[in-house]
């Protein structure tokens, strides 16, 4: 809700690998995940509808789109990254993780020295799982990120390691990646080095470089003296297994050392403070109202439900089709397709015929008077021509 409401649009969350000091697989690791953090699935729009069907509406903008993208590549220019590489899901989610990947090349087609690509989310991330050190700079929506931003941390030595920042056009937050850890509440146990690091990240967002850095390079030589709390301690790699508070205290007393092994950090005064060009204006499309999807409420077989709704139809548009979970059952649909009470109906005007509001206004009444449990509606549009909907699966 604070990121939502402060329009804190783009979440930064750089992955590391420590070795050989932090046990990992990946020693070569080092990438960061720009997470779209405002929208997508975590608009948390929720709907129970039916007495088996639950519905959450996945919100994607195309200035949600722009803006998170641009902030990628601005991030890759600014701190020398070679490569951004975008997560979706757009050969199943054709509009909405398909309009996020469609401003990603986009945008792309801007920065001409920075290599681009894109990935389906579930190969994707499996190569993340397996081979990190073949990403740089990764732009995904929100979901996506916030799942593997995890998995991205873990695998690099421990999701306690790991900060984060939320950055805005008004203002920035800073937190440690994996949240407030209630589990760990307490108990003086958990790893503070991503909220440390978080706080480093903010240092250089505020301009004082020099701090950050010398923070930095004290987590770095605590980290490198074996110094390590619960989750990353290791027997013969680590030399004190240590509480919060105590590892804390080491990081204080290593202030203006730095790290003999791993590289020692340094940072300019611009760092997270780059300018990031916000969305551009565009002219609106050509919108036309061409049916409409009404989901019904109904134990009913599909053929007596498609009986129902062709009885209401008064002319001009056809009932097109009905499908269950978004599985076209009707017309031509199979046996074996196991149902919900759930169906959607789809209506759509016919060839060389309108279609109009007071045409929905008016099935939905005879809709009404016949008895049927309709639970929501969707209004068919095509914008510039286009459909702004997904056809039924299996039509």
């Amino acid at each position: 809700t604070v990121r939502k409401s402060l329009g804190l649009y783009a979440n930064i969350r750089p992955c590391r690998s420590y070795a050989p000091f932090v046990s990992t697989r990946h020693p070569g690791m080092d990438l960061v995940i720009v997470r779209e953090n405002e929208e997508d699935l975590y608009a948390g729009i929720e709907h129970r509808q039916t007495d088996d069907v639950y519905q959450c509406l996945k919100l994607i903008s195309r200035p949600g789109c722009e803006k998170i993208n641009r902030y990628a590549f601005a991030y890759a220019q600014a701190y020398g990254r070679k490569k951004v590489t975008c997560f979706t899901k757009d050969n199943i989610m054709k509009l909405t993780d398909g309009l996020f990947h469609k401003v990603f090349r986009e945008v792309a087609e801007a920065y001409p020295d920075i290599e681009n690509e894109h990935w389906i989310i579930d190969i994707g991330a499996a190569k993340l799982a397996d081979t990190p050190e073949a990403f740089d700079v990764l732009v995904m929506p929100n979901l996506y990120g916030d799942v593997l931003s995890d998995v991205a941390a873990q695998i690099a030595g421990s999701v306690g390691l790991a900060p984060s920042a939320n950055i805005g056009e008004h203002c920035a937050m800073f937190e440690a990646i994996h949240g407030s850890a209630p589990r760990r509440a307490g108990k003086n146990s958990a790893n503070p080095s991503g909220l440390l690091l978080a706080g480093v990240m903010m240092l250089v967002h505020i301009g004082q470089p020099e701090a950050a850095a010398r923070v930095h390079n004290a987590w770095l030589r605590t980290i490198e003296d074996g110094i390590h709390t619960d989750d990353i301690f290791k027997p013969g790699v680590s030399k004190e297994r240590v509480s919060t508070s105590a590892f804390a205290d080491a990081v204080i007393a290593r202030m203006g050392l730095t790290p003999v092994h791993l590289d020692s950090v340094a940072y300019t005064a611009s760092g997270e403070a780059f300018p990031v060009p916000t969305a551009s204006p565009r002219k609106p499309a050509v919108k036309e109202l061409v049916g409409v999807d009404v989901f019904v409420h109904s134990t009913q077989p599909v053929e007596e439900i498609a009986r129902r709704m062709q009885a209401t139809i008064t002319g001009g548009y056809e009932l097109a089709m009905i499908t269950n979970r978004g599985v076209k059952v009707w017309p031509q649909g199979l046996p074996e397709t196991f149902c919900t009470d759930h169906w959607r109906c789809r209506f759509l005007a016919q060839p060389g015929q309108s279609f109009n509001p007071a045409m929905v206004v008016e099935l939905l009444r005879r809709l009404t008077l016949s008895g049927v449990d309709f639970v929501k509606t969707e209004h068919l549009f095509t914008f510039d021509g286009e459909p702004g909907y997904s056809l039924g699966q299996g039509q």
